[in-house]
């Protein structure tokens, strides 16, 4: 049975070694699954819960669109929209917000640390914004998502709204709940400087991250000063996983390569860092090389990327615009 599958990433820029094997990796695969429909949106609404520069906005919805294509996911094969471009996101988001309880707001545990302390002064979009995800979700009958732990309780969020949706207004099934897609192999990829933080592009040092763009000098640099602990490489997964910085550059090995961790460690426990390094470079280097000089080649390319995305939101408009005449239908407007 073929999956339905719906996607977003936010057009932050500067996108890292994290978010290609966190999210961009894996829909490669799942767009070259024929058994599956995917939708790949840039979700330019959801930046815009933190204030944007417009003219950085526009420029990162492009460098967003020129990673997917790089990295290989065929337009031909996927919609590859943004979100802004069909209105229906915005307008099932007031709806369904009406249907969400601000109880189940409340317990979003990601606007908690986002907001930080002073609450108060954080956006009400930065607070309802699972619910215009559980809007991207539901306009396209999505029969799965994929999703990483930090995005489980949105999952989770839009699926009581789709079903209580169902059950106020009497259609089974007319909302689709959605499963969850987790990758059986992937480890969570951590800032090279400190093994207990997620990689992100915030963090103040660029040799904590390696970005997308980054050239093989640079990408070999930063492996090299990457942080480690003392001791040798480790001989079992008991002893990696009470060495954080250890375990996240054997994740990223195993990542890149798809080869298990039990097996990189039989291959290099015991041996200096320093062996091992030279090796995570080079398999890193031959990964992103061909993906970075493809950005570079496709950034230079404005009006190809544009063309991607007003057919990718032609073709996504129409299944949206469907949903909610059904929508109004349903709810007497």
């Amino acid at each position: 049975m073929s999956k339905k599958i719906f996607s977003g990433v936010q057009p932050t820029g500067n996108l890292h070694l994290g978010n290609y094997l966190g999210a961009i990796k894996n829909f490669v695969e799942l767009n070259n699954d024929k058994e599956n429909d995917c939708i790949f949106c840039v979700v330019d609404l959801h930046a815009i819960t933190v204030k944007q520069n417009p003219k950085e906005l526009k420029n990162n919805i492009r460098e967003t669109v020129a990673t997917f294509v790089a990295s290989g996911i065929d337009p031909a094969k996927s919609i590859i929209f943004n979100q802004s471009k069909v209105t229906a996101h915005s307008e099932a988001a007031w709806i369904l917000s009406c249907t969400a309880r601000t109880g189940w707001l409340s317990r979003m545990t990601q606007f908690k640390e986002k907001a930080g302390k002073d609450k108060e002064k954080a956006s009400v979009g930065l607070y309802s914004y699972p619910v215009l995800m559980a809007a991207d979700i539901l306009l396209y009958d999505s029969t799965h998502v994929p999703v990483g732990d930090d995005q489980k309780q949105h999952l989770e969020l839009c699926r009581d709204i789709a079903q209580k949706f169902n059950n106020d207004f009497g259609v089974e099934d007319f909302f689709k709940v959605p499963e969850p897609l987790i990758q059986k192999e992937f480890s969570r990829i951590m800032s090279l400087k400190d093994g207990l933080k997620k990689m992100s592009k915030s963090e103040l040092s660029d040799l904590s991250r390696i970005n997308l763009t980054d050239d093989t000098d640079q990408i070999i640099n930063k492996i090299k000063k990457a942080k480690t602990d003392p001791l040798p490489m480790p001989t079992n997964k008991e002893e990696l996983d009470q060495r954080p910085e250890a375990k996240n550059l054997i994740g990223i090995y195993s990542s890149l390569t798809d080869i298990k961790i039990e097996k990189i460690i039989n291959e290099f426990s015991g041996k200096n860092f320093s062996e091992f390094k030279e090796n995570l470079a080079q398999v890193t280097v031959d990964k992103l090389q061909p993906i970075s000089t493809e950005i570079k080649k496709l950034l230079s390319e404005e009006s190809f990327l544009d063309q991607i995305l007003l057919e990718g939101a032609e073709k996504a408009d129409k299944i949206a615009t469907n949903k909610i005449k059904k929508i109004h239908e349903i709810m007497g407007f």
